[in-house]
């Protein structure tokens, strides 16, 4: 059987850091509520996250009743879904762009026989794929697919797809896209769970080269955990005013229980001490905490997922490919696992191989 390999990573986020300005905004959402303000900043200083980027610019002194420099947020009056996704249609592909040049030349992208595009942040038909086909000058024989609101998992199951294209047809060159423009569904709401859901996504784009071609990552093994009785701990529905997410204060104990029951299913009945590497989805401070003590890990297991979350923020679908991006330099043949967390609650995992640097 055809092995296919993770060959290249390429990641770029939005100009504006816009971390601090929407800290400010949340904790201000809390007026009049004490115990939830003391909560909130707690939270904020326990977070992990030094940085979050977006297209919309932040205001830095929240004045003039606008969240934003721009006015996309004006306080009172949030935008609507269908001006949300005006926007999204004018940056996401600005934001495709800036990942696939970093690419670079080597990629092979005038090869690419296959497109596979994760986004749960916003759509539009005509879209991302078809806009990546003319953009590379590709074919229109060029299979697609979009792998839709599947939310932070969403790139495990798109490395999924991947392979098993690859495993069909060993010629085949895959380009894989995950482009989330989470900071486009900011809310208005003295709801704490809901402000805290909120406090750690950002905006964030990975393009990726998946092929026969033996070297980066391996793609070994694949196997989905669905914690029993957590559908409702993470939420994500499209209403009048955006999408609206919640992330229960839940989700670091159900992720425990479930890989904690689940730890030789998900390993392939291999120690932890058998794994170099541990691509973890950063989708706060609390879930890291969990999957550290769910599988008894050394701290400094999951650095580069740490290293993420300070850096960027959770961006949904994208953030565990810029975990793997730090590992495809390695030496060959040292093992590794990612995971990553999402509706259902389900945990998406990979167990892969380090194959040598890009060529």
């Amino acid at each position: 059987m055809t092995t296919a390999y993770l060959n290249r990573i390429a990641t770029a986020v939005p100009p504006n850091d816009v971390h601090g300005a929407f800290l400010r905004f949340a904790e201000s959402q809390l007026e009049g509520h004490r115990r939830g303000q003391v909560l909130f900043k707690r939270m904020a200083a326990k977070g992990g996250i030094a940085h979050r980027y977006s297209w919309l610019r932040p205001n830095p002194t929240g004045g003039n009743g606008m969240v934003d420099a721009d006015g996309f947020y004006p306080r009172g009056d949030f935008p609507s879904t269908a001006a949300r996704m005006r926007l999204f249609e004018a940056r996401a592909p600005e934001l495709a762009a800036a990942a696939l040049a970093r690419l670079g030349p080597e990629a092979g992208l005038d090869r690419i026989s296959h497109i596979v595009v994760t986004c749960c942040t916003g759509f539009a038909a005509p879209g991302l794929d078809l806009q990546i086909l003319s953009a590379l000058g590709l074919k229109g024989g060029v299979e697609r697919t979009l792998i839709g609101f599947m939310g932070c998992y969403a790139a495990i199951n798109g490395l999924k797809t991947a392979r098993h294209i690859v495993r069909s047809e060993n010629t085949a060159r895959v380009l894989m896209l995950n482009l989330e423009l989470c900071t486009l569904h900011l809310q208005e709401t003295d709801d704490i769970e809901t402000i805290l859901s909120f406090m750690v996504f950002a905006d964030g784009c990975a393009a990726s080269v998946i092929s026969a071609e033996p070297y980066g990552i391996a793609l070994d093994r694949f196997q989905a955990v669905l914690a029993p009785d957590s559908a409702d701990l993470i939420t994500w529905k499209i209403r009048d005013r955006g999408f609206d997410m919640m992330l229960s204060g839940q989700v670091p104990g159900a992720i425990h229980r479930a890989l904690g029951e689940c730890a030789v299913e998900v390993l392939d009945g291999a120690p932890t001490t058998a794994f170099t590497h541990w691509a973890v989805h950063p989708g706060g401070r609390s879930v890291l905490d969990a999957v550290t003590q769910a599988l008894v890990l050394p701290e400094a297991a999951l650095r580069g997922s740490r290293e993420v979350l300070y850096n960027y923020g959770n961006m949904s679908s994208a953030t565990v490919m810029f975990v793997l991006a730090g590992m495809l330099a390695s030496p060959p043949g040292e093992r590794g696992c990612a995971m990553a967390f999402g509706p259902g609650l389900v945990a998406e995992t990979l167990l892969f191989t380090t194959a040598g640097p890009p060529r």
